[in-house]
């Protein structure tokens, strides 16, 4: 029996990419499709192109977009909604109206002021951008008619794609790397371009010049998402079903075959899944479920899929499957062999080919995007969809603690020392300290307080300790760190005396040696009448230090 599963159409779907998705018959809005915009904290500097530009250009950034067969070529909207572009222009692909090569920001005039919602590249490569307006534009390589104008022409400046589309309004473009696709927001779907191994969706191989609607199987379905792979295509509907077509000599459709689909075809392997984003690498998928779950299939030359092995997959099969966090976010682009994804937790996984190694499974990396995985490991270092310089409204449960540290607003308790206050939560020092949880829990006259006096701790020490339940992290000088080692000592808290002491040890100088060990007699005389191994280390290093 199948379990239900409602997925929002396209107009309806926010920007919290991260947040928990709940099932899908409670109607959740999904993420939006990799080609969409997505709001990150991403550097874009870990791109090398952008290197050249000064801070005040790259804070004027909103959106941009890494593409081409090298990398080589970038497009950027401002906060003025003025588009640039710069690199290489090969095939024509930035757009400027001839075949020259600008290190220098160039400005679209003709797409100034026309808010950007969705742009995607091809291998030519040719591009494609939907604005918010609903139109459609496109320029570059044409040798296939993948702009979709009826010619092979190249299009030397943006144009607008009209022919079919004249009257509908487009949410989203993909491009595989010579045919394309658009999605309105009826749900309808259009394919052009090159059209060899049915990725069109036409029930032949002939070329389609302008942009024709897929229907077959999605003729009464309310589609959502899209995405291509170098000749393939797949679609998410709007009850989470996903149907593939073209080009399948790898599985990269996941229909349990390898024969080419020139209609669209259900993947019967993700049946009573409901899917809310799907991506498509060079040659293989990954599609993630309103439970969190992580689905692959397709070629596995460089271990893409994260199967712990190199063999193809014809059906999807579940990864990371052991991890506790469930999967929020995924991502892949057509030009690459290169997978990524992010948990609820924050942590970012990156699989396939990095930088020449083949990653057979999900390793864990020091991102805090999936973004970076490409910018750092990928081949070309494109970017695998357009980005938005926007602060993610999402927070992890960290960075939430770390934001109501010392908030009055939230707070329900306060510590006064040496005459100022730090704002607190109860409930927060009784999870995370021995100390307070017997102090709120065991009617110590504390417990019916709103302001505790301490006196016994200097507040810098006091603040760094209370601060460290909340972020796991210190930052005092060493001369400090020995009160908050004293502190440490007195409250039972064993990881936090270790930090202590590596924060002694490192910060150990000529010049403040003298009174680091000064401070370190009266510790020990302070603590304990015999100093432990730990602390006559770095007592030894202060004395060594002299």
């Amino acid at each position: 029996m199948e379990r239900s599963c409602s997925v929002k159409s396209r107009d309806s779907i926010t920007h919290q990419d991260h947040a928990p998705a709940p099932p899908c018959s409670r109607g959740h809005t999904p993420p939006t499709s990799q080609r969409r915009s997505r709001r990150t904290m991403v550097d874009v500097t870990k791109w090398p192109l952008f290197s050249l530009m000064e801070g005040e250009e790259l804070s004027s950034i909103r959106q941009a977009c890494v593409f081409g067969t090298s990398a080589n070529e970038v497009i950027y909207i401002t906060h003025n909604d003025d588009v640039f572009v710069f690199g290489l222009n090969c095939s024509n692909c930035l757009g400027t109206g001839d075949s020259q090569s600008t290190i220098l920001p160039k400005k679209l005039d003709f797409l100034s002021g026309r808010k950007v919602v969705s742009l995607s590249y091809g291998s030519g490569p040719h591009i494609l951008l939907a604005t918010e307006e609903g139109e459609l534009f496109a320029w570059g390589h044409n040798g296939y008619s993948q702009l979709g104008n009826g010619t092979t022409n190249q299009g030397v400046a943006p144009v607008l794609v009209s022919a079919s589309l004249l009257n509908k309004r487009v949410t989203e473009v993909a491009c595989g790397s010579h045919h394309s696709l658009a999605l309105t927001n009826t749900g309808e779907v259009y394919a052009w371009g090159y059209n060899n191994c049915g990725q069109v969706g036409s029930g032949s191989t002939a070329n389609q010049p302008t942009p024709r609607r897929v229907s077959n199987c999605l003729q009464n379905k309310v589609v959502v998402s899209i995405t291509c792979g170098q000749t393939s295509s797949l679609a998410v509907v709007e009850n989470g079903e996903v149907y593939g077509w073209g080009y399948n000599g790898n599985g990269q459709l996941g229909l349990g075959n390898n024969g080419n689909q020139l209609t669209p075809c259900r993947l019967v392997g993700l049946q009573g899944l409901c899917v809310l984003q799907i991506v498509s690498g060079y040659a293989h998928s990954l599609a993630l479920t309103d439970e969190g779950l992580l689905y692959a299939w397709g070629t596995n030359t460089y271990g893409q899929l994260g199967t712990g092995n190199k063999s193809n997959q014809l059906s999807p099969v579940q990864i990371m499957a052991e991890k506790e966090s469930r999967i929020v976010e995924i991502a892949a682009c057509h030009s690459t062999h290169t997978s990524a994804a992010k948990t609820q937790s924050g942590q970012v996984y990156m699989w396939g080919q990095c930088r020449g190694q083949s990653i057979v499974l999900p390793f864990l990396t020091h991102f805090s995007c999936t973004d970076d995985v490409f910018a750092c490991f990928a081949t070309p270092s494109v970017m695998w969809r357009l980005l938005s310089m926007e602060h993610d409204d999402f927070l992890t449960v960290s960075q939430s603690l770390k934001k109501e540290f010392d908030s009055p607003e939230t707070a329900d308790l306060k510590f006064s020392v040496d005459g100022k206050y730090i704002h607190v939560h109860k409930a927060v020092l009784k999870i995370r300290c021995e100390h307070f949880r017997s102090m709120f829990q065991s009617h110590w006259n504390e417990d019916m307080k709103e302001v505790i006096e301490i006196d016994q701790f200097t507040y810098p020490v006091y603040r760094s300790f209370l601060e460290f339940l909340y972020t796991d992290n210190i930052d005092l000088p060493p001369e400090d760190a020995i009160g908050l080692l004293d502190l440490a000592t007195s409250y039972c808290e064993n990881r936090l005396k270790r930090l202590c002491q590596h924060i002694i040890k490192r910060g150990i100088t000529i010049e403040n040696a003298f009174s680091l060990l000064a401070a370190a007699v009266r510790y020990d005389a302070e603590v304990s009448p015999a100093s432990t191994p730990s602390n006559r280390t770095w007592r030894s290093s202060a004395l060594s230090s002299v």
